[in-house]
């Protein structure tokens, strides 16, 4: 039995495909497909079925039911599945697949920092000029990232095949900017190279794509989940204190981001008369300015080891708000560096016009507020049910939506 997808190849939408990078409010249960979708291509649905409905019919002829008794189990569909999913039947099919994809996602990530390095862009002396290493990159660029789109559809391993999901999903959302450079993103998600389109473009608009120096560039955002990539086991446990960790430090975030919109932190100082001044309590705003500094880093350095759909998407999206507002962070102090970390120098904060630090956290605070909360959210919550499993190696079947039309 074979499986069709069809996607529009002008504008490729792996939402629908892949939920590992759907939107924060989708369903966090199913960024297992690609396993999912490994399990109906090798057959283990197919077997069950045909199981379930041969006792059924049994059951039927013998005059008793499926439901109740000792024998429910071995009636219920929903038991059946589970019982799969905890011990999964793996194909030779996927068993090949899975190792492609672990060494196909070290070879990409090697294949992203050649075209992120200096050295591809710059003419060697007496050797190759800049632009044929380009070419030669990009090319090797294209059969790797094939290759490991092509092992992940039929892989198990769901923790790796979630990241090469947002890896399509991201390749996906910049199909505009790498037509390009020569890169067609076709239907089932691999990429075609027109060499002669690429040689045109130059080197330095494909420098500008993969740019390292820029954190929300395609080629900073791929290498970034390739890295979590190929960190991730194939088992689909969560590690507990981690997401503990996490989730602490997002709601520490949330919290540090109303205070620093909120009135009651901007409040003027009062005399010993307790008559109002001009004067701000700067070393409390200061305090909590680089509690979110240090809160915003601790997340992001625990949270994007994470392969939950519901915490990739916020993450990302509190990432571009930074960026967003990144020129008026600077002017209080607040840098955001190439990898994204945050650091606050104390000096300039200080001397900084409070009323417009708050101005700006009323803003920027709030959307980060927002993101933060769903970040603590899906790690101290649905960080184990996004790949069916409990940190013990239980199937979490409440957290798994998919599978309550059996129930």
């Amino acid at each position: 039995m074979g499986i069709s997808i069809n996607v529009p190849a002008s504008k490729p939408d792996y939402s629908s495909l892949f939920s590992s990078i759907g939107s924060a409010a989708g369903s966090a249960a199913s960024s297992n497909w690609l396993g999912d979708y490994a399990m109906i291509k090798n057959g283990s649905y197919g077997r069950l079925m045909k199981a379930y409905y041969a006792d059924m019919k049994s059951g039927s002829a013998s005059g008793t039911t499926s439901t109740g008794g000792k024998n429910s189990k071995t009636n219920n569909v929903l038991d059946r599945i589970l019982e799969e999913k905890r011990h999964p039947k793996v194909s030779k099919e996927a068993q090949e697949a899975n190792t492609k994809l672990t060494s196909g996602l070290s070879t990409l990530k090697t294949t992203v920092s050649a075209l992120q390095s200096d050295k591809t862009y710059t003419d060697t002396a007496n050797g190759p000029s800049a632009a044929d290493k380009v070419v030669s990159a990009m090319k090797a660029y294209v059969s790797d990232y094939n290759e490991v789109v092509s092992a992940a559809k039929n892989s198990t391993l769901s923790n790796k095949t979630a990241y090469v999901a947002n890896v399509m999903s991201t390749t996906a959302a910049n199909a505009d900017k790498l037509a390009e450079i020569g890169l067609t993103v076709n239907s089932n998600g691999t990429l075609e190279l027109n060499e002669a389109k690429l040689k045109e473009a130059g080197p330095s608009k494909v420098q500008e794509l993969f740019s390292s120096k820029n954190i929300m560039s395609y080629g900073s955002t791929v290498a970034s989940r390739l890295q979590f990539a190929g960190a991730a086991s194939g088992t689909g446990a969560t590690d507990k204190d981690t997401s503990t960790a996490a989730g602490s430090s997002a709601a520490a975030l949330k919290a540090d981001s109303k205070a620093l919109a909120s009135d009651a932190l901007f409040e003027k100082v009062k005399d010993k008369d307790g008559k109002e001044t001009d004067q701000y309590n700067i070393d409390k705003i200061f305090a909590t300015a680089k509690s979110f500094v240090s809160n915003y880093n601790n997340m992001f350095t625990v949270a994007e080891s994470s392969s939950n759909s519901g915490v990739l998407a916020n993450l990302s999206h509190i990432r571009e708000t930074t960026a967003h507002f990144a020129d008026k962070l600077k002017k209080f102090g607040i840098d955001v560096d190439a990898k994204g970390k945050m650091k606050i120098d104390e000096d300039t904060f200080r001397k900084s016009d409070m009323s417009e630090v708050q101005k700006l956290f009323k803003d920027y605070g709030s959307s980060v507020a927002t993101s933060a909360s769903l970040v603590d959210y899906y790690m101290t919550t649905q960080a184990n049910a996004s790949n069916g499993y409990t940190a013990a190696g239980e199937y979490n079947v409440q957290g798994s939506a998919r599978y309550t039309d059996f129930v």
